[in-house]
């Protein structure tokens, strides 16, 4: 959390914009006017897309707290001091002049999207160990065999990987541990203590790993040595869920693969394509270096047609939808709640602050 400063308790006078593909919630925005009076609130329609078109000037005027996802010219909005992402990475924000402005709090969604992609990371993972895709292609062909040759596993005993272990991280060790699975975690700075090793981020009750109590093993470090010896640790399963970022681009590439195939690892990566060198995925398949992969991020993205990727083997992949739930928007309307009630004075902190020099 990070500390606030308001002059008041109050939002009169703010302008709060709502960019988002969700359709107008009147029963929350007359709640938000009801609690804050004189906050003027303007709610935008928008479609789920990476290339948005400008606003009018008209709603861009005035405008001082924003909700959204994609990044807006930095110089219609030269009143903005709150950014409130829909995303819990910033990496297509990076470069504009808003996020490079030190007045101005940027704030992600981490934490509302973290059960269903960690559904989405052991539901592969289950998939690919017991062969249900072997298997929905035989029931295609209305014919009864064991497949005796198939190899299946279950995950008792097993070791997942988790590299970055934020709050989605953390929900993927919570059903890792249910699986009886070994967790261990890679973070960029140390956590050495039990204090450190808690997340004060958002957190959907019931789910995560708010008091880092599940790691059997803590790994630390920004370098590729230290990515290296995490990776050499007789991983079963490697979780690749890091923010984006100069140092984690392409963090896995042939020499890493090279560690992985000392026990055959599994790949699943929910974060972005680019932490991954796709050449050099396609020969750790090919190769056998790895058992698979499930993807939900590609790079390039989208994965262009007839792309070698898409018919390496014992791949899996999604075009970025593990985060969808019709829950999402509930979740992300919580966040907001608790930072407007910070920026209002009512509570001393924000949440899902972003650390702007790391990038996340």
């Amino acid at each position: 959390m990070a500390a606030i400063n308001s002059a008041s308790n109050s939002l009169a006078g703010d302008v709060l914009l709502f960019e988002v593909p969700a359709p107008r919630n009147d029963k929350w925005i007359a709640q938000l006017q009801e609690r804050y009076p004189g906050l003027e609130i303007r709610w935008h329609t928008s479609e789920l897309t990476m290339m948005p078109k400008p606003l009018p000037d008209e709603v861009y005027d005035g405008v001082t707290l924003l909700v959204g996802f994609m990044p807006h010219p930095a110089e219609k909005l030269p009143k903005v001091r709150y950014v409130q992402l829909m995303s819990a990475g910033a990496d297509r924000w990076i470069t504009n002049d808003l996020y490079k402005n030190p007045n101005v709090t940027f704030c992600t969604a981490n934490g509302t999207h973290a059960p269903q992609i960690a559904e989405w990371v052991i539901g592969t993972w289950l998939m690919a160990n017991h062969q249900f895709l072997n298997y929905a292609e035989q029931q295609k062909k209305a014919t009864w065999n064991r497949q005796p040759s198939l190899h299946i596993e279950d995950s008792p005993g097993l070791r997942m990987g988790i590299l970055g272990y934020g709050a989605i991280g953390r929900h993927c060790a919570r059903l890792g541990q249910a699986l009886g699975m070994e967790v261990y975690a890679y973070t960029r700075s140390e956590k050495a203590t039990p204090e450190a090793r808690k997340d004060d981020s958002y957190v959907v009750p019931g789910t995560g790993d708010p008091d880092g109590l599940i790691p059997a093993k803590w790994y630390h470090g920004s370098s590729k040595e230290s990515v290296n010896e995490f990776l050499g640790q007789d991983l079963d399963l490697l979780v690749i869920s890091l923010p984006l970022t100069d140092a984690t681009k392409y963090i896995i590439s042939k020499e890493q693969f090279d560690i992985l195939a000392k026990k055959k690892t599994f790949v699943s990566n929910i974060a972005r394509g680019q932490h991954i060198n796709t050449d050099d995925l396609i020969d750790a398949l090919k190769e056998g270096k790895i058992r698979g992969a499930a993807l939900d991020v590609a790079d390039p993205e989208p994965l262009t047609d007839g792309h070698p990727l898409w018919s390496a083997p014992n791949v899996f992949i999604t075009p970025h939808v593990s985060w969808q739930t019709p829950h999402i928007f509930q979740r992300i309307q919580a966040v907001v709640d608790r930072n407007l009630e910070g920026l209002s004075g009512q509570k001393p902190t924000l949440i899902n602050v972003m650390n702007k020099t790391h990038g996340y």
